[in-house]
């Protein structure tokens, strides 16, 4: 079963995805929530539902961060850290990330550099979320 870490800010992402490197991981960024528990985001609104019900198609032992990326007025600021990280180099929420993606072309492991996303719309599509967590 995929193991899901709840993170709040870039600091808790950057030491969460430390902490699994080596493993297949996952991240999703998302608007933050509110005391009520809802995201001043829409678009993750819509996307998070599609994203936890397609997880039973990530390997069982993949790991999924969840990334509250702050407020809006933060995410809107086209200097935070979110945006300008070149690892990550986020343009919208909800972004979802493959990190570390094993390729089996020999036995030994191989992780990519650049990370594969789907962006806003794309992560509130079945078939999409689907697709991305079942590729090798």
């Amino acid at each position: 079963m995929v193991k899901e870490i709840l993170v709040e800010g870039y600091e808790e992402y950057v030491k969460a995805a430390a902490e699994n490197k080596g493993k297949q991981v996952f991240a999703l960024f998302s608007g933050s929530k509110d005391a009520n528990g809802e995201s001043w985001c829409p678009d993750c609104l819509t996307a998070d539902p599609v994203i936890k019900d397609n997880l039973k198609y990530a390997p069982a032992d993949a790991i999924l961060i969840h990334c509250g990326v702050g407020k809006r007025e933060f995410w809107k600021d086209k200097e935070n850290v979110f945006r300008k990280d070149p690892k990550l180099l986020l343009k919208c929420v909800p972004t979802l990330l493959k990190l570390g993606t094993v390729t089996s072309t020999t036995n030994r492991h191989r992780f990519c550099q650049q990370p594969q996303r789907l962006e806003e719309a794309q992560c509130a599509d079945e078939n999409l979320v689907q697709m991305f967590f079942e590729e090798d």
